[in-house]
Parts: structure tokens; C-alpha cells; sequence
């Protein structure tokens, strides 16, 4: 999927790098061990309450497959079963889920469950069920093999990403394989023919409208703007989704979006005005402009506009190299991709095809 679709980016040459051409290539997800993801809730179980609230390991599966699996075990309905955001599914990852449980049934009942690519390492009792979007963050530990490059311009370019951050990209994992998930929401916004299956629906909503992030990310990495404040800035605060316009950044905002306590934004488009004007008003006007199809299917849906930070913090960066392979670790916040920062480092990153992790 190409930038002529629509103006949509979804594929690795519409979505130009910010901090140079990327030094070197390599392999991800040789094995699923390559690539673990620790999802971080944020909170403590309540340790009393009607449901378990399970620690899962899972390997070669995806999030909603083992929820239905665990529902099987307990005994309860799929819909009763909570998880708060997409795990890789080409990938070991340990997320929490959350299940009706009896009053009268001890919580290690359910620790030993496991199959066919996941194992239950931990339950506990907790007072409400999980919600999408309910953690804070992914803890990251990647290793990438057949490392071909310079070492010494890799670890410069991973020394400005833990100064600099990075364009805060939605994945190729967002847009499906062969960005299927973009095309179908082309095809719908085209013709008016929506998906028959809910999930297929939902699907193609979410990549069009990370295709129309991206695209204002691309322009503003284009103009040098992605992690600096433009008149008319919708400013996002570090870590939460409110914002606030700036009519002209002063020294005092400048200083804070240098020490990453606010951020420029993007929109995630829907029904209802953006906040942005001024000059990064007009950047959004014209990647909504090329894309009107797209953007007149969103309103029709029902999404609102809501917005998301530009530039990602890339917290807790570790590296170390061993042979021809390099091994990475970091934090990112929910909803960001680790594609996102391989993207700066690996010439062929935008091509790894993982699932979605939220």
C-alpha cells in the first residue's frame, strides 16, 4: 500500500525517517523469544474482589484467541473476560486478563492453567473487570540478528533516540498484512460496501485513521516540525490526552517541549473541529483534504476527533551488541509501536510482520 492510495502512508517509503537514513539492517522475530513485551499496568490488584485478575504468558497466540480460552477453563462467557490492549502475537509477551470468580473459589485454582501457547503464572483477586486502554505502558526487550551495519553509526543513532525520541508512527502491524486492513477501508470509503464481519469493520475504521495520522506525522518529519511546537499547536501534555492550543510558542514552551513535558500533536479524525490552527492547523487541512473519502467514512461511523502526541518518548534505553546481533530495551506508552523506533535504526523495520501491541 502505497502514499497514492488515497494519500495514505502504509508503506516504509511514506513514512520518512527524522533523524537520517537508518544505519544498518537486520532480522526481528527469528524466533518469538526475539521479541518480548511485558505489558505494565500501572496499579496493584485490589486483592479482594469478584474477579481473577491473571498474569498470562503467551507465545505464538494472539490476545483475543487466549481470552477465549480462558473463558473455556472458567466457565464463562468471552465477553466476561477482560484484557486491556493487542499483544504481538509473533512474540512472547505476558499481559493480564481479568475473570468472574467465585466467591468460595481460591485464586491458585487458576494459576496452573495453560495450553496450547499460553500458561496462567499468576492470580489474584481484584474488584473490576479490565478495560481496553486500562495500562500505562509495554516494556520491550528485542533482539535483532544478523545485524548488518556499523555498530559505531548504530549506537550514535540509539544515543539521539534516547535524547531525541521519535515520530510516534502507528506500525505497518496497524494497516494488516499487505496493508489489507488500509485497502478494505479504501474500498469501503469508495464504495460504500462495509465489511460484513464486525471485527473486519473495526479493523479497517482503525487503519484508515492511523494511515491519516501518519500522514500528518510524515509531513510534519518532512518540514523538521515533529518534535517541535508550531503556531496554532494543539500541545499535548507528557503522558495523557489532554491538550491545550498554544497561539505562539514562547520560551517557557519551548523549554517544556525540550524536556519532553508536552508534545506537538496529530489528529485521530472524526466528527467534530480540530483544535489545531495557525501553521500546524494548515498542515492537518492539507493531509485532510487529500484523504476526504477516508475522513467522510470516519464521521459517517460515529469517531470523534481526538488527538495524539507526535513524538514518542522512548523511556529506559538500553543496547548492547553481541557478534552480528543486537539486543535492545525500552519503554514505550500504550497505544505506541515498537516499529516506530526500529523504524530510525533498521533500513528494513517498516517490513517486520508482528501484530498489533497496544
Amino acid at each position: 500500500m502505497s502514499a497514492g492510495a488515497g494519500g495514505l502512508p502504509g508503506a516504509a517509503d511514506d513514512v520518512p525517517t527524522a533523524l537520517g537514513t537508518p544505519p544498518a539492517t537486520g532480522r526481528l522475530r527469528a524466533v518469538p523469544e526475539d521479541f518480548e513485551v511485558e505489558e505494565v499496568l500501572g496499579f496493584e490488584p485490589d486483592g479482594a474482589g469478584p474477579h481473577l485478575l491473571l498474569t498470562v504468558e503467551k507465545r505464538g497466540a494472539n490476545s483475543g484467541w487466549v481470552a477465549a480460552q480462558l473463558a473455556r477453563s472458567a466457565g464463562v462467557a468471552v465477553r466476561d473476560v477482560g484484557f486491556s490492549g493487542q499483544k504481538d502475537r509473533d512474540a512472547l509477551t505476558r499481559q493480564a486478563y481479568t475473570l468472574p470468580w467465585p466467591v468460595n473459589a481460591p485464586p491458585d485454582l487458576a494459576a496452573g492453567w495453560s495450553g496450547e501457547g499460553y500458561r496462567v503464572l499468576a492470580a489474584v483477586r481484584h474488584g473490576r473487570k479490565l478495560r481496553p486502554g486500562s495500562h500505562r505502558a509495554n516494556r520491550f526487550a528485542l533482539r535483532v540478528r544478523g545485524l548488518c551495519g556499523d555498530p559505531a553509526a548504530v549506537d550514535e543513532r540509539l544515543a539521539v533516540i534516547a535524547r531525541r525520541g521519535v515520530p510516534n508512527y502507528f506500525g505497518p502491524q496497524r494497516f494488516g498484512r499487505g496493508g489489507a486492513n488500509l485497502a478494505r477501508a479504501l474500498e469501503w470509503a469508495r464504495s460504500g460496501r462495509a465489511p460484513r464481519e464486525r471485527a473486519a469493520r473495526s479493523f479497517a475504521l482503525s487503519a484508515g485513521r492511523s494511515a491519516l495520522f501518519n500522514a500528518v506525522v510524515a509531513a510534519r518529519v518532512r518540514a523538521g516540525s515533529w518534535d517541535r511546537l508550531l503556531p496554532g499547536e494543539a500541545a499535548m501534555l507528557e503522558g495523557s490526552r489532554s491538550f491545550f492550543r498554544v497561539d505562539q510558542p514562547d520560551a517557557a514552551l519551548v523549554a517544556r517541549c525540550a524536556a519532553f513535558d508536552v508534545h506537538p500533536s496529530g489528529p485521530l479524525h472524526g466528527r467534530g473541529q480540530s483544535p489545531a490552527t495557525g501553521e500546524a492547523g494548515e498542515i492537518e487541512s492539507r493531509v485532510i483534504a487529500a484523504a476526504g473519502e477516508v475522513c467522510a467514512l470516519l464521521e459517517s461511523q460515529g469517531l470523534e476527533h481526538e488527538r495524539r502526541a507526535l513524538r514518542l518518548t522512548v523511556r529506559g534505553l538500553e543496547w548492547s551488541f553481541e557478534e552480528d546481533s543486537l539486543s535492545l530495551a525500552f519503554e514505550l506508552p500504550r497505544g505506541a509501536f515498537a516499529t516506530a523506533v526500529l523504524h530510525e535504526i533498521l533500513a528494513d523495520a517498516w517490513s517486520d510482520p508482528g501484530s498489533d501491541t497496544d
